[in-house]
Order: C-alpha cells, then sequence, then structure tokens
C-alpha cells in the first residue's frame, strides 16, 4: 500500500462519515479534497508508519469532538486491507501501522517504476522558465556562479520531476559599456599594452588575445574603431564558448540562451523588442513622460521608486532590457518566471516584481526571485588565469563534479556557505556525498553477488520483510514522492539530499542486520529473493534522488 492509496482509503472514511451526518439532517459544507488529506511519517517508529491529523482539521465544521471523530476513523481503517491497526492519540492524531505484506508490496511498485519513481502530478500543466547563472560573458565562471549553477539546475530537476515543464534559461548580458570595455582589455593585451583603467585584468586576457590574433592576424592592422569591434567580437565568441563548455562539464544543461543584444535589434520596421516592451507597458496604463525622459510606475506594485525606463537623451536603460526580456518569456508561453540571482541583486527583487505588475501580471504568483548567498571554500586558490577568483574549472578539477554539486546543492540557496575541501575528499561516512554513493554502490555489490550465488527476483513474497530494520526502510522509501513534490514545490532541492542520506543510514543498518545471500551452504529461499527486490528498490531511489541533484550514482567504489 503506497502514501496515495492510504490516503484515499482516508479521505473516503471521511466522506462517509460526512454523508452519514448529512442523511441525519446536519448541514455540512464539506469540500475537501483527497490531495489535502496528508500523512506524515511519526518521529518515533513505535507509533507506527503513518499519522495523520485528519480529524482535528475537520472535526469542527462536522460540529465533532476531535478526539471522537478519529476514534470513528481509526475504526474504519483498521478494516482497510494492508492496514494491521489505527489507534488514537493526544487530541486527535491517528497513528496507522501497515501490515508486513502492505508495506513490503512497495519494494515491487519501485523496481517497477525505476527512474519514474518519485515523479508526481504535483505541478503538471506548469510551464517555468527558470534562469541562472546568467553571468556576463567578460570572463569565466567563478565560485558563486558555480553555485547558482548547481542549484539552479537541480531546482530544474525537481520542477521536471513534479511534473512541470521547464525551460532552463541563460540570459547573455552582451550588450552595454561591460562589453567594450571587455573589448578595449582583449585589443590592448594583444597591443602589449597595460590593462585600460578599469579594464578586465587576468591572464585569461591575455590568452584570449591570442586567440583573437590566431583568427585575425590582421587585427592590429586595422583602423581603430575596426580593430576594437573585431577584437571585442572573437573574444566575446570564444569567452561565451567556454562558459557553455564549463557548465556542461559541470552536467548543467540549458534549453535556451537569449541575448541581450537580440532585445535592442531592429526589425524591418526599425522596432526592436525594448521599444515594443516599453509600448507595451504603456497600452497597460504604468508608463509616463517626466524631464523628458520615459517612466515606468513601478511604486503601484511596492517598489521604492519609479524606474526610468528611457532616458532624456534617448538611451534604454537596464530596466528596459528587462522588460522587454520579461515580456518575451511570457509570450514564449511561460505563465511562471523563476529568477536565482546573486547575493548582489537584493535590489532586483521588488524592480522584478514591479515589472512583473505592470505588464499586467500577478507579482505574487507569477514570477519568482529567488537570492543566492555567498559561497567560500576553505584553502581554494584564485584563478591563475582571472588572478582575482576561483575558477569553476578550477574548483572542478580540484574537487570533482559530484563533490561540488552534491555540495552546493545540500544547503538552502538563502544560507551563506563555506566548503571544507578537506572533507569532500575523504572517502569516509563523513563525507555525505560519498556516503551516499557508496549505499548506492553497496546496493549493486550485493546484486552482483546475488546473481552469483543463484538469488533472483524469481519471488516476491512481501509479508516476509518482517525485520525492524526492513520497516523503517520501507518507511523511508515510501517518504521519497512527498519529499520529491515538497522540494519542487518550495524550490528546495537540499530536502532530497538530506533525504537520501538518512535513506543511506537505514540501509546500511538493513545490510548489517539482513541477509540477502545465504550463509554457507543454506538453501536459497523466498525471503532471501524478496530482499533482493528491497535491496534493488533502495538502489532505485538513491539513483533517483541523485539524478535530481545531478549527481552519479557509481555501481563500484
Amino acid at each position: 500500500m503506497t502514501p496515495a492509496d492510504l490516503s484515499h482509503a482516508l479521505f473516503d472514511l471521511v466522506a462517509a462519515a460526512v454523508e452519514r451526518r448529512r442523511a441525519a439532517g446536519d448541514e455540512i459544507a464539506f469540500d475537501l479534497s483527497p490531495d489535502q488529506v496528508t500523512l506524515e511519517r511519526p518521529k518515533q517508529r513505535e507509533h507506527g508508519d503513518w499519522a495523520s491529523n485528519i480529524a482535528m482539521r475537520i472535526a469542527k465544521p462536522l460540529g465533532l469532538n476531535p478526539r471522537e471523530l478519529a476514534t470513528e476513523l481509526a475504526a474504519g481503517l483498521s478494516g482497510v486491507d494492508g492496514v494491521a491497526s489505527a489507534e488514537v492519540a493526544g487530541p486527535g492524531f491517528i497513528n496507522i501501522r501497515l501490515d508486513a505484506a502492505a508495506a513490503g508490496e512497495l519494494a515491487r511498485t519501485i523496481v517497477e517504476a525505476g527512474e519514474a519513481f518519485g515523479h508526481t502530478t504535483t505541478l503538471a500543466g506548469r510551464r517555468i522558465n527558470l534562469e541562472f547563472v546568467s553571468a556576463n560573458p567578460t570572463g569565466p565562471l567563478h565560485i558563486g556562479h558555480t553555485r547558482w549553477a548547481a542549484l539552479g539546475d537541480a531546482i530544474g530537476r525537481v520542477l521536471r520531476a513534479a511534473g512541470a515543464h521547464v525551460a532552463n534559461e541563460y540570459y547573455i548580458n552582451d550588450a552595454g559599456n561591460q562589453m567594450d570595455t571587455f573589448g578595449e582589455s582583449v585589443l590592448a593585451a594583444a597591443k602589449g599594452e597595460p590593462t585600460p583603467e578599469n579594464g578586465y585584468p587576468g591572464r585569461y586576457i591575455a590568452d584570449l588575445a591570442v586567440r583573437v590574433l590566431e583568427r585575425e592576424p590582421n587585427l592590429l592592422a586595422l583602423d581603430d574603431e575596426v580593430a576594437l569591434h573585431t577584437a571585442r567580437e572573437i573574444a566575446y565568441d570564444l569567452q561565451l564558448a567556454e562558459i557553455r563548455a564549463s557548465l556542461e562539464r559541470f552536467n548543467v544543461h540549458f534549453d535556451v540562451w537569449t541575448s541581450e543584444r537580440l532585445l535592442h535589434a531592429k526589425d524591418d520596421e526599425g522596432v526592436s523588442a525594448v521599444d515594443a516592451a516599453v509600448e507595451r507597458l504603456r497600452a497597460q496604463g504604468h508608463v509616463y513622460d517626466h524631464d523628458d525622459a520615459i517612466w515606468v510606475r513601478t511604486t503601484d506594485f511596492g517598489d521604492d521608486k519609479d524606474r526610468v525606463i528611457r532616458r532624456g537623451n534617448g538611451v534604454y536603460t537596464y530596466f528596459a532590457a528587462d522588460a522587454a526580456y520579461y515580456l518575451d518569456k511570457g509570450d514564449r508561453g511561460f505563465e511562471h518566471k523563476i529568477y536565482l540571482l546573486g547575493a548582489d541583486h537584493h535590489g532586483y527583487v521588488h524592480r522584478l516584481k514591479a515589472l512583473a505588475g505592470a505588464a499586467g501580471d500577478d507579482p505574487q504568483r507569477d514570477i519568482e526571485v529567488l537570492i543566492g548567498q555567498l559561497v567560500s571554500i576553505n584553502g581554494a586558490k584564485l584563478s591563475k588565469r582571472a588572478g582575482n577568483i576561483v575558477e569553476l574549472d578550477d574548483l572542478q578539477a580540484w574537487l570533482g563534479t559530484d563533490a561540488l554539486r552534491y555540495t552546493l546543492a545540500r544547503y538552502p540557496a538563502d544560507s551563506p556557505l563555506a566548503i571544507d575541501p578537506e572533507q569532500l575528499r575523504k572517502r569516509t561516512n563523513d563525507n555525505p556525498v560519498f556516503y551516499v554513493q557508496y549505499a548506492h554502490a553497496r546496493t549493486s555489490a550485493v546484486a552482483r553477488n546475488a546473481l552469483a550465488s543463484g538469488v533472483d527476483r524469481s519471488e516476491f513474497a512481501p509479508g516476509l520483510l518482517d525485520h525492524e530494520t526492513e520497516s523503517a526502510l520501507l518507511g523511508a522509501l515510501q517518504e521519497f514522492p512527498r519529499i520529491v513534490a515538497q522540494a519542487a514545490e518550495l524550490r528546495e532541492p537540499h530536502r532530497v539530499a538530506r533525504y537520501i542520506e538518512e535513506l543511506a543510514g537505514l540501509y546500511h543498518r538493513w545490510y548489517d542486520s539482513c541477509r540477502v545471500i545465504p550463509l554457507g551452504d543454506d538453501p536459497v529461499t523466498d525471503l532471501h529473493r524478496t530482499r533482493l527486490w528491497l535491496n534493488d528498490a533502495t538502489g532505485q531511489v538513491l539513483r533517483n534522488g541523485l539524478d535530481l541533484l545531478g549527481v552519479s550514482a557509481p555501481e563500484r567504489m
């Protein structure tokens, strides 16, 4: 019996209780749905497999004492197939214990579902645009981008597992003064001149200059303006290609790469996406003219001041591109937009939400701005190429993709994070990623050894899974779909990491107590075969959980 089956059974009992009271003449407004009948795992295993507070939630509209209603529902549950007992505790909690066969049946359910186990439809039909990283293409990705990459990709994975249609999007900030400064820095390096004032330092600029000259050997013979444009464009292409390659090596894939330049590009009628965005906002009634400038009345939606979208000299502000980009996302069919921004972008929260309101959307429903906090790694050396940052590529080569991704996704985005590299390099249980991956490798080893010993899954007798460690392990396995749905709803993939760590611990304790392979010359029994199902089910859930974090599940360690 799955948690969903149990919830539906409890809902049917509640509905029957309501109908009995209506038949007795009571007027009852009852609009509870099955998905509102929630179950929780008791903190203490002796209290059962599941607990529900439904009686306390609905007793008042039914005109009943919560404990009396809980007693009535518990009596009904005791007659449900697969329920061993249902007891009332406290003011109206219902503690439910499944019989071994009903609980053990989950092992087969998981194995047969495979990679799909844990996936839900809680966010089915939702089209979500998820923008993250979006670093300027003027240098390599650094440690901050590394955290946003790991978190953003993991958020996208759990959203998809919950049934949402998600597009990972990277916004390329390739317009504005920073691109000119970037081009000037590369051209100066090509000429052997010092870095311009406020230019980009670092050996990577010199490396780019060498590659630019390889692609355009006549660069230094060109007119200054043409040379600057050429150096900037070639270096931009090269640097953006490096960013793409770094992210792919980090197991982070983007479905869409949007260039800011395209938003400013004119169509055949001389109108850009930015021009059109201003007029669309004006049509919504939130744009006005003042002092030769064009303003958006963002204070209508909680911003601390109105924003200039076009200056008096006719030059658009960054806010104009933000507006065009936001509208473009909606035009592409994404009703919900999630932005994952760095710790220095707190000021963007009200601005973006105000923009959503000015565009006619609901700022509380249609846009979400998540702010990630800073991360530091003890002992990390500054990049030899960039000089003043810690690069993603260096971190990956030093600590490995799995250790980095797991650790960065293991903590909430809004918490500052200091990483101990020595711990991440340990092959001990003190290292969380090793602990979980080792548990998965152990399930694979058990399966291999079982096959060699003649233990297969030809029989399945779930009622035999009655050891206390098996009850605890099955109870945790049942939680996985709920954890995934919760991680998606709250945008908190760290919940998956903490869950699979707990599951790994329960598996290790089960492994120490229950044998899948017979001792010596003992015959293979249905208990061994059934335990192999449980072993393989645990491996599948560990594998699915690691995949949601973008981390590999090795079969040998």
